[in-house]
């Protein structure tokens, strides 16, 4: 019985998951799941990206999703960059669902956004297994955790689109081997891109901001002629 309510689960999760995928194409807007352990950088990196995005002529406009499972610390992080932030605690849940996020984004309007950005909460577990109804997943990681995280927590690299590959400005002070971790990724997952970073020294962002604009870009070509 147990299995079978877990089955359930995840198959009630996937259908509100894709009528939320579904209302974020016929808005044009790309939805990113970004996760990693704690620590990695999440927020930092996303603060980088808000200032990024605000510095080009034609930035973004975008919004977040902070899962945690206590505190609204990150969020104000965020909405002190001025982007607005939307809070989720889950009191003790290791990861968000398809229902906690579409419950978040029920008075958005999409139509004024380009990116949405769910920040998961920190887990290299839990969360690559349930589908929030976003376009891409997305991990960071970071040089201080060491290069072997891709083999102990595979699902998590063979499901992501991307790695961010975050606190390079480390690498000079810590045991961490790029060329093996890259390896590691390309066998789980060879589509995924490894994107290195310092969201501390702003190093590398520039090319993740521009990895970004890209996946809107293809994405809007596929759904915006089918939307009107």
């Amino acid at each position: 019985m147990k299995i079978k309510l877990n089955h359930d689960l995840l198959k009630a999760n996937d259908l509100l998951a894709a009528g939320l995928r579904q209302r974020l194409a016929e808005s044009g807007v790309l939805a990113v799941n970004l996760m990693g352990s704690p620590g990695s950088g999440k927020t930092t990196l996303l603060e980088r990206t808000i200032e990024t995005f605000r510095d080009r002529e034609a930035g973004l406009r975008l919004v977040v999703v902070e899962g945690d499972i206590a505190t609204t610390l990150d969020a104000e992080r965020i909405e002190r960059k001025g982007v607005p932030a939307v809070q989720i605690n889950t009191e003790g849940t290791c990861h968000l669902d398809a229902n906690m996020v579409l419950g978040a984004t029920e008075d958005l309007d999409l139509a004024g956004l380009d990116l949405l950005v769910v920040e998961n909460v920190g887990n290299l577990v839990c969360p690559a297994g349930w589908d929030l109804g976003e376009d891409l997943k997305v991990v960071v990681a970071s040089v201080a955790e060491g290069d072997e995280k891709p083999r102990k927590y595979p699902r998590m690299f063979e499901k992501a689109a991307a790695c961010v590959l975050n606190k390079t400005d480390l690498l000079p002070y810590v045991d961490f081997n790029l060329e093996r971790f890259r390896d590691d990724v390309a066998r789980l997952n060879p589509q995924a891109v490894v994107l290195p970073v310092s969201a501390r020294t702003g190093e590398g962002v520039a090319e993740w901001c521009g990895w970004l604009e890209e996946k809107l870009s293809a994405k809007r070509l596929t759904t915006r002629p089918l939307a009107g």
